[in-house]
């Protein structure tokens, strides 16, 4: 069996950034449950809410997750980036052919993320993404938080609009956000059909053509923040604190950034559940709360798991800590469990589960993926998709 502190010394890896993976996948699993069991124009708004555990546990997503677990996944792949670099100029070998086979292996794999199993998929924004990044890898990190604080408040700006004219419409266009609200109905029933009584064909055909409409929608709300968390974390990795838990940094994240965006998050939280759907001012400007909050309480997270890497560790640190580093065999496995449960050529629980239900379930199925990549993690040198990736990455190239 592999050793997780063994493993990592060997191949020069951090616990905290395998920490903060772990975190974020978990993060990750209970945000998207909302639209893998709901329709993604009502999420749980379609009749999941209807106790107050329904409601506590839509309100702590949203106060603890949302926002921040995609931010923390797309911080660790700007580290990555950075990883593959320094690993590139180690071995004295050529970076640009590697990387962008890497990016092809992460575009067909978010294809048939697509396809499959989630039209919320992350990974075909992070490969058109990633183009972008491959043009920032030569500045130093001070420039590199520039940009990103720049493109954040871009983000914020962005939702912001989309609160405001949403705020607008409702107030002095009434009439024709009927007609918005009458078609957001029927793209819920539509999702009903596919997704809840249609075959796997009829679903999958169903997520292709949502994606496809909403990627520029998707783009606006998520891929401008998305892509400032990479410079972030290429930025981390060249100022050289991804690599020392102890560092300043992360004590003044976890005691001062992290109250102050759970505050804040919280807030946007509160707004959130007073909506009465997908389509309501109060979920927009509750959004804009947490998206504003985001950033502190994600470097906050951060902080606080660089607390738990420090010192020698312990067998539940690096349980946890194996299960993080094979991040994308967990990310679609956990898409293909939650898919298969509420779908109905599976399972059969689309929209029919309440929100505590849902959320309590993509929990267990989290911490379930997570466990299952530590314990392959003992005996492989990695997950199978990582085995997939690297032989893409690598193909027809020394390694």
């Amino acid at each position: 069996m592999r050793r997780y502190d063994e493993d990592t010394a060997s191949a020069g890896r951090q616990v905290l950034p395998d920490l903060v993976r772990a975190w974020a996948l978990f993060g990750i699993c209970v945000v998207n449950v909302g639209v893998l069991a709901y329709p993604m124009a009502s999420s749980y708004h379609g009749g999941g809410l209807g106790t107050s555990a329904d409601t506590a546990a839509f309100f702590l997503v949203n106060a603890l997750f949302m926002m921040k677990s995609y931010s923390l996944f797309s911080f660790m792949f700007g580290v990555g980036f950075a990883y593959q670099i320094d690993s590139a100029e180690r071995r004295g070998v050529g970076f640009a052919g590697r990387y962008w086979r890497r990016i092809l292996g992460l575009l067909a794999f978010g294809i048939l993320n697509i396809a499959l199993f989630f039209f919320g998929d992350i990974l075909v924004i992070y490969a058109v993404l990633g183009a972008g990044l491959f043009l920032m890898k030569g500045l130093d990190w001070k420039n590199l938080r520039l940009i990103a604080i720049i493109l954040y408040i871009v983000q914020i700006v962005l939702i912001a609009l989309f609160a405001l004219a949403m705020w607008a419409g409702f107030t002095f266009a009434p009439e024709e956000m009927t007609e918005v609200t009458t078609k957001f109905t029927e793209m819920n029933k539509n999702a009903v059909a596919a997704f809840g009584e249609g075959t796997f064909v009829e679903a999958m055909m169903f997520r292709l053509i949502t994606y496809a409409e909403s990627f520029s929608s998707m783009i606006m709300i998520q891929g401008v923040g998305a892509f400032s968390f990479f410079l972030f974390g290429l930025a981390a990795v060249k100022a050289g604190v991804i690599s020392d838990p102890s560092a300043a940094i992360w004590r003044r994240a976890r005691l001062i950034a992290l109250p102050l965006g759970l505050l804040i998050s919280g807030l946007g939280g509160y707004v959130t559940v007073q909506a009465n759907g997908m389509i309501d001012p109060n979920m927009f400007w509750g959004m804009l709360l947490i998206t504003i909050g985001s950033p502190f309480s994600s470097f906050g997270y951060i902080g606080l798991l660089a607390k738990w890497a420090e010192g020698s560790g312990g067998p539940i640190r690096n349980f946890f800590a194996r299960g993080g580093t094979s991040s994308l065999t967990a990310y679609l496995m956990q898409n293909a469990i939650l898919s298969f449960t509420f779908a109905g050529y599976g399972l059969g629980y689309f929209a029919k589960w309440p929100a505590a239900h849902a959320i309590g379930f993509a929990a267990l199925v989290a911490l379930f993926t997570i466990a299952f990549t530590s314990i392959w993690r003992l005996f492989f040198s990695r997950g199978p998709l990582e085995y997939i990736l690297r032989g893409i990455t690598y193909a027809g190239a020394g390694r």
